[in-house]
């Protein structure tokens, strides 16, 4: 039995569709290119995925002199708004690729 005048119940309804209710891919991938674009000068960017699963590839200038992780740390911070929260529409980058050009 479900009780509908307890606003807890509308509460937790709300959050489960939430988390199932997503953009669509190309609309998350144009938001991750932007994100990735406006905090790096890209000489290629290339991202790919859906279902909140996504690939970037990235060369940049910005990553000259860097090592692995603090070239990650640069695309994961540009993004890290989009991963936040339970209605993220990324839920993981299974692939990150970063090169100096």
């Amino acid at each position: 039995m479900v009780a509908r005048d307890r606003p807890v119940g509308a509460a937790l309804l709300t959050r489960a569709l939430a988390l199932q209710i997503h953009p669509p891919p190309s609309e998350v991938i144009g938001q991750i290119r932007s994100a990735i674009e406006t905090a790096l000068p890209c000489d290629s960017l290339d991202v790919r995925g859906s279902g909140g699963h996504f690939e970037i590839r990235v060369t940049s200038a910005a990553f000259a002199g860097k090592n692995t992780l603090a070239k990650q740390r640069l695309v994961l911070g540009a993004i890290a708004h989009l991963m936040k929260g339970d209605g993220a529409p990324v839920h993981a980058i299974d692939v990150l690729e970063t090169r100096a050009p």
